[in-house]
């Protein structure tokens, strides 16, 4: 089964569970991989469903600081439930030693030495981590690494 018919069904669950929250999330979600497929007329697979949700999840994390900067926490809760619903459809993330494991390996295989080479280092990284770690932070650690 792939992930868009397991989110289809969890959508008709929720429903008859009459969960409005979680309804409300996974609609959201439906609505997303289904515009893009309109727009470019493809049928999205796996791993781009995967990137639909992280971008909806880095959304949700930008506008949690919005609120709480703003004074407004009420709806920095609101996004955090919908953080936790759609983290459920997510692979597990990588934990910080794990990260740097494979940021060691991605240096020696690449030979990096300097920050010119942290596009390489990056690619190597990208393609074992995309989706179980957050690449803003992987970026920031493999910066601090080689600068």
């Amino acid at each position: 089964m792939t992930l868009k018919h397991q989110i289809q069904d969890d959508m008709k669950t929720a429903m008859k569970a009459g969960d409005k929250d979680r309804l409300k999330v996974v609609r959201l979600m439906l609505a997303a991989i289904k515009q893009i497929e309109v727009d470019e007329r493809i049928e999205l697979d796996d791993a781009a469903v995967l990137s639909v949700i992280n971008k909806m999840v880095k959304q949700r994390r930008d506008s949690i600081t919005q609120f709480h900067d703003g004074g407004r926490d009420d709806l920095a809760e609101i996004e955090l439930n919908e953080i936790s619903v759609l983290e459920k459809y997510l692979p597990e993330q990588l934990s910080d030693a794990e990260v740097e494991v494979l940021i060691d390996k991605a240096i020696g295989d690449s030979g990096a030495a300097s920050i010119r080479d942290m596009g390489k280092v990056m690619g190597l990284v990208k393609a074992k981590a995309q989706g179980r770690a957050d690449m803003g932070q992987v970026g920031a650690k493999v910066k601090a690494r080689l600068g």
